[in-house]
């Protein structure tokens, strides 16, 4: 009984360890920011210093998180944040000596989740990378939620079209269209608003 809990309580806790990518453009920094990082209960999958490929290490390590720790963010590091934010979102914690308004601005504008002013705290960092996820996890809700009304728009306004299509051709009603869409769609499996546009395509070629 003792064994169980033990082997529930250490996949617990390899559940809780985050994953992290880590860029910084000094060695010995990196490797003492490595070192807090695992004590504080994160594992560093990737360690990179220097300019790097960031998205192939990225592909290869598939981290929970990228952790940037820099003098200052140049627009190198800030092109590779905001294409990181766009192809492969991930929360993205910038660590900084300088503070610099339109830094801050920039970084927020390329995704980083958290910018953090003089340097990484070891008291502070695991309660900055939870939130940075937080955040993340919010924004991707945010963001996944509004894609979802996107889709609804752009499905309502085809099947709108589509039923003047067959109304126009074929004579129907526009309850006799819509039923005839929805049958398509149930038939071939499909949305309904991806059938819609299979029919405004078809018309279109007339």
């Amino acid at each position: 009984m003792h064994d169980f809990g033990a082997r529930e309580a250490d996949r617990s806790v390899v559940r809780d360890k985050l994953k992290v990518l880590l860029v910084d453009e000094h060695a010995d920094r990196a490797r003492s920011l490595a070192q807090t990082l695992e004590q504080a209960g994160c594992q560093v999958v990737a360690q990179l210093v220097g300019p790097v490929d960031l998205h192939a290490a990225l592909r290869a390590s598939q981290p929970d998180l990228v952790i940037v720790d820099m003098d200052s963010p140049d627009r190198d590091i800030l092109e590779d944040m905001r294409r990181i934010h766009a192809e492969r979102p991930r929360p993205i914690v910038m660590f900084v000596e300088q503070e610099d308004s339109d830094s801050i601005r920039s970084a927020v504008r390329a995704g980083v989740a958290a910018y953090v002013v003089k340097g990484a705290n070891p008291e502070r960092i695991r309660p900055i990378l939870e939130v940075a996820c937080a955040r993340f996890e919010e924004y991707q809700a945010l963001r996944s939620e509004l894609d979802k009304v996107r889709t609804t728009l752009a499905d309502r306004k085809s099947v709108d079209r589509a039923k003047g299509i067959l109304m126009e051709k074929r004579g129907m009603s526009e309850e006799e269209a819509f039923r005839t869409l929805r049958s398509m769609a149930m038939d071939q499996g499909k949305r309904l608003g991806e059938v819609a546009r299979h029919v405004i395509s078809a018309a279109d070629l007339i």
